[in-house]
């Protein structure tokens, strides 16, 4: 049995910090979501990511992983934004096992319509927070922890 690596007070510190400033600002854009356009920031999210794929169309599987859902979580979400016209599904042509999610023209005016706001409270919940230097160095931290490369990861942000 291994022994465990406790975390320092200084890293006990971090973590805490870390924990509620992502919580406080996740809160905040789910907030201003839902007040301003009727939707959590998950379905946002999903619009986001349609909007920015070639033919605005993702496999269910990419648009999970891309968005950090679980395939059943995805599934009721894009069913739901289905319903209201934003998304239409269909299988892929050249493999039936695959459902393709495209985002509709009514869901890209949504999109338009809501994304300033969104964009907004991203400043006011994060960035409005920080210089450049630290809006640089939680850019360089995040890659850190998404990637065990940090420049592949970083040429990949800033392309």
């Amino acid at each position: 049995m291994s022994t465990a690596r406790w975390l320092d007070e200084r890293e006990q510190r971090t973590w805490r910090a870390f924990l509620g400033a992502t919580q406080r600002v996740r809160e905040e854009l789910d907030r201003q979501m839902q007040r301003d356009a009727g939707m959590p920031l998950a379905y946002y999210q999903i619009l986001a990511m349609l909007s920015e794929a070639p033919e605005r169309t993702l496999t269910m599987s990419r648009l999970a992983r891309i968005t950090g859902s679980s395939a059943s979580r995805l599934s009721h979400a894009v069913a739901r934004l289905e319903g209201k016209g934003w998304i239409s599904r269909c299988q892929h042509p050249a493999d039936h096992r695959t459902t393709l999610a495209t985002l509709t023209d009514e869901g890209f005016t949504e999109l338009e319509s809501v994304a300033p706001g969104h964009v907004e409270q991203v400043r006011n919940s994060l960035f409005d927070h920080l210089d450049p230097e630290q809006t640089e160095q939680l850019l360089d931290i995040c890659l850190a922890v998404l990637t065990d490369n940090r420049e592949c990861a970083r040429e990949n942000a800033e392309s």
